[in-house]
């Protein structure tokens, strides 16, 4: 509600002045006078009592008509009337006297029954639930929260498997001069003898650049990590330090989350704040997330645990005190709070443990064509062709090759997805495995036709369905 202050100006055509701005008060809403109008809030329609042509609503009873006096009687007729009067009263006291005899047994037994019918209302009425104390509600027994352990246990235990990751990063500033910085995230220990999980985003540029990894251990024990594997398009990476006897977590099985559950998050938030936990809920599942503008979209599940800059890479734990998930983001913007969200850890222990048996994670699509990302809804329409991925190259003995696919083709569906940009088509090929088979339609010469690819596998040697590196158009 507007409430005038010291300097404003309230004028008897109800125009005010707040501040220097102009405004107008229409139908109990104000709107700023500068060209156009702006709804800002909108009072009750309040009345004030000596402006109101209703009458009041409230209760008044109805008044009672005064009585009329009597008329007095003769005293000739109230005499007789009294004398009858008399003499009905002894005869009453006498009939009294001689009953009172007979009825004093029959009044004792009916004495008797109602206290035995009061006695057995009063005992009934104990027996009753009281109102407003229903029976508790049962702790521990809804799904997912069955085997809880104490917060304080989950944080004990988490304390022996969560670490610190951090790395020095030397690179050139605005004068030329070399300078370096840190950058710390969190991580936790997967195996007795010093495999940790992290985000790739954590030791990026430590593993572009060639810097070392540092992890360091709850009591302060520092050691130098090394980095086992990567997974960019999946934001994993596996560490390992040489240590022995370490406490290594549980994984839970992320697939059976609910929406609702109790979560724990475990970290270092802003780098600093060494073995924070923070408590939240599942807030939903199956977010596809990116992490950054070239960044491939991620399957995760949302929490409303507090996370901040450095807890990235730290675990996600269930109130049995068992890894669920990986937290990787958080919602960017200010003002916004308790949005964060973290990776399936049924999905990170499957890409960790192919990186350290087989140092790339198996059975990722792989299709074999180079994408023009030049082209674009204005290229669309000065040409007159449809959106979708421009296809600039193929590479020799691909899954693309084999199914037919030629340069200059435009795909525009591929399975049940639509494709209006390189980045569609990219994320619609995550969607399948090594081995799968799908139907692909494409645009060529201004026809649209429909083949059958089947996917290869995605190794380290082999060039990602991604842009070609082309120079801007014009």
């Amino acid at each position: 509600m507007f409430v005038p202050g010291d300097n404003d100006v309230i004028n008897s055509d109800e125009s005010y002045k707040t501040g220097g701005a102009q405004t107008d008060r229409v139908n109990g809403e104000y709107h700023y006078k500068n060209g156009y109008t702006q709804k800002i809030y909108s009072d009750a329609h309040y009345v004030r009592e000596e402006d109101s042509t209703v009458p009041p609503r409230y209760y008044s009873p109805h008044e009672k008509p005064a009585r009329e006096p009597k008329e007095p009687k003769p005293a000739r007729e109230s005499g007789r009337r009294a004398g009858a009067f008399a003499r009905t009263l002894c005869l009453c006291l006498v009939c009294a006297l001689l009953g009172g005899l007979g009825g004093a047994a029959f009044i004792g037994s009916r004495m008797t029954d109602r206290m035995e019918a009061l006695e057995q209302s009063v005992t009934q009425l104990q027996n009753q639930p009281a109102i407003g104390q229903g029976s508790p509600l049962a702790v521990g027994v809804a799904d997912g929260e069955q085997g809880a352990v104490p917060a304080s246990a989950v944080y004990d235990m988490a304390c022996q498997q969560v670490v610190g990751v951090t790395s020095e990063v030397n690179y050139t500033n605005f004068f030329g001069m070399t300078s370096s910085s840190a950058v710390s995230g969190s991580g936790f220990i997967v195996s007795e003898n010093g495999y940790i999980i992290t985000n790739y985003h954590v030791i990026e540029y430590a593993y572009t650049g060639g810097q070392d990894v540092t992890v360091i251990l709850h009591d302060g024990t520092r050691y130098t990590a090394s980095i086992i594997g990567v997974e960019e398009s999946n934001d994993i990476a596996v560490l390992k330090i040489d240590a022995a006897n370490l406490s290594a977590a549980t994984f839970g099985d992320s697939d059976s989350l609910s929406v609702g559950e109790t979560v724990y998050a475990v970290g270092n938030p802003l780098g600093e704040l060494e073995f924070s936990m923070s408590t939240g809920h599942v807030s939903a599942l199956d977010r596809a997330i990116k992490t950054g503008e070239s960044a491939d979209s991620i399957n995760m599940f949302q929490i409303d645990a507090a996370v901040n800059s450095g807890n990235s890479g730290g675990p996600v734990y269930n109130t049995r005190g068992e890894v669920i998930g990986v937290v990787t983001a958080k919602y960017s913007d200010t003002g916004v709070e308790g949005i964060g969200f973290a990776i399936p850890i049924n999905d990170a222990s499957s890409i960790a443990q192919d990186l350290v048996t087989k140092g790339y994670v198996t059975g990722k699509a792989y299709l074999g064509v180079r994408l023009d990302e030049r082209y674009n809804s204005l290229y669309s329409q000065y040409y007159g062709m449809p959106l979708g991925a421009y296809v600039y190259s193929v590479d020799a003995q691909s899954s693309a090759e084999a199914a037919g696919i030629q340069p200059g083709d435009i795909i525009t569906r591929l399975g049940d997805a639509e494709i209006s940009s390189y980045d569609d088509l990219r994320t619609a090929v995550k969607r399948f495995s090594a081995g799968d088979t799908t139907d692909l339609t494409l645009y060529r010469a201004g026809e649209s036709m429909t083949l059958s690819v089947t996917f290869g596998e995605l190794k380290p040697d082999s060039t990602s369905d991604s842009p070609a590196k082309l120079a801007p158009a014009g």
